[in-house]
């Protein structure tokens, strides 16, 4: 007989120990210790039999991989995160604050999904009537749609082993349990064994499952982080709830890249995709004023063009104050030393604030001279041409070094009608003026770059 013994578990990492910890040791959270029971089976059921396994074995080219390995959702901005669409038989974390657009975004596909295939969608925290009634508003009314309101992860296996959809949706993790297991829904160990189980049903039956995950107040998915490590994608979905603009990143994925995004606008009517971030991002700029600039970050492969907006103004208190929103605050307080060591600029009076219009965030160091450009900008109170976008990564010593993907930067700066780029003049080496209409201007350091707007 199984005998049971307690244990503590971080609700973290998932870190097990025989006594409890303020701090984890392992991934160092604070107060995360919880206490579980453990079973472990006795030395009879313990001795097993060999079991072989060998007429089971594949060789790689034995597996056949057919075209309809993927399901397309309808939504191409949800299809190039996924990687191409939604891969038969794997399993998908979706994340995000509440009220972001998570469930409004999984009906949505329900509707072009259910012209072809059946869907169960299963809902732990809304009634059969309340889908229904957002269904309504978001137009969504396909035949292939079922629902299914319980909570119990046992018995939704078992239904989806005798129904066999082909498409399921759990929303969420956080309201399903195991009535064996005596904690309650959304703890640490319920929230792992129903989604091992859910992991379990999509592998055996090749039935795609798409997980709606809750988060905390850090921003990260509530749950164990073995969570995240049983799935076969994690999907983030993020945006400033004040604002319409969404954004849906993803951080893993086993079967596509894990740096494209896709954009959103959210209506009255629901998701809309943005087919052109950049032409979002820069609408509404404002004509003559000082402190912006424009520059050009990669996603994934999709150059994105985002306005940068820089306010230096004397300070009030004794320790003058320093804010970046979408932008590294560190790099910041790096390119700022650098602009006081190398070009003569002063800012140890003046507050700083820094903002990437739209909510967007730069992630990469393709942004530094913009940044650059527009602090001095606002120092000096010198609009910069409107019609000019900048790139490149600034050294130590004041140095502007390349970027990848440059050719993809200057297409999309083109494309979108500005005259003239500044780069690093290392990229300007492999460029031909002639290929481009826009004028390309190299620059080797940021004094350069400052020269041509005197």
């Amino acid at each position: 007989m199984a005998k049971s013994k307690t244990v503590y578990e971080c609700n973290q990492c998932g870190y097990q120990s025989g006594k409890w910890y303020g701090k984890c040791p392992d991934c160092g959270s604070w107060n995360t210790f919880e206490e579980v029971e453990q079973f472990t089976p006795s030395k009879s059921s313990a001795s097993k039999k060999n079991v072989d396994l060998t007429d089971k074995i594949l060789e790689l080219e034995e597996i056949d991989v057919d075209d309809d390995v993927r399901y397309k959702t309808g939504i191409n901005e949800f299809d190039r995160v996924l990687g191409g669409g939604l891969v038969k038989g794997s399993i998908v974390l979706l994340g995000g604050a509440p009220g972001i657009g998570k469930s409004t975004l999984l009906l949505q596909i329900c509707q072009y999904l259910g012209e072809e295939y059946s869907i169960l969608y299963v809902s732990g925290e809304e009634s059969a009537r309340q889908i229904k009634i957002r269904a309504q508003r978001l137009n969504v009314d396909t035949d292939g749609l079922y629902i299914l309101t319980v909570t119990d992860a046992e018995a939704i296996c078992d239904t989806i082993s005798s129904s066999k959809p082909d498409i399921v949706i759990i929303d969420s993790i956080q309201t399903m349990n195991i009535p064996q297991i005596t904690s309650s829904p959304g703890s640490l160990t319920q929230v792992r064994e129903c989604t091992n189980l859910f992991m379990h049903t999509a592998k055996s039956l090749e039935i795609p499952i798409i997980i709606v995950g809750h988060v905390n107040k850090d921003g990260a998915i509530a749950g164990p982080k073995v969570m995240e490590h049983i799935v076969d994608a994690v999907l983030y979905f993020e945006g400033e709830r004040n604002m319409t603009s969404r954004i849906l990143r993803t951080v893993k994925n086993r079967y596509g890249s894990t740096n494209e995004i896709g954009v959103f606008e959210m209506m009255d009517k629901g998701l809309e995709e943005v087919e052109n971030p950049s032409q979002m991002l820069l609408s509404g700029r404002p004509e003559n004023v000082s402190g912006t600039c424009v520059t050009c970050t990669m996603e994934g492969l999709r150059p994105i063009l985002a306005e940068i907006q820089v306010l230096a103004t004397k300070s009030g208190f004794s320790a003058p104050r320093r804010m970046s929103k979408g932008f590294d605050f560190n790099r910041m307080a790096i390119i700022i030393a650098v602009l006081e060591k190398r070009a003569g600029m002063f800012f140890g009076s003046l507050d700083v604030y820094l903002n990437v219009v739209g909510g967007f965030s730069i992630n990469e160091t393709a942004g530094d001279l913009a940044v650059a450009l527009c602090l001095y900008s606002s120092l000096f109170d010198k609009p910069l041409n409107e019609n000019t976008i900048a790139f490149g990564e600034i050294g130590l010593g004041g140095e502007v070094r390349a970027v990848s993907n440059i050719i993809q930067r200057v297409r999309e700066a083109q494309r979108m009608g500005f005259e003239q780029c500044i780069i690093p003049r290392q990229s300007l080496k492999s460029m031909d003026q002639n290929d481009y209409s826009i004028k390309l201007i190299g620059v080797s350091d940021i004094k350069e770059a400052f020269k041509i707007f005197d």
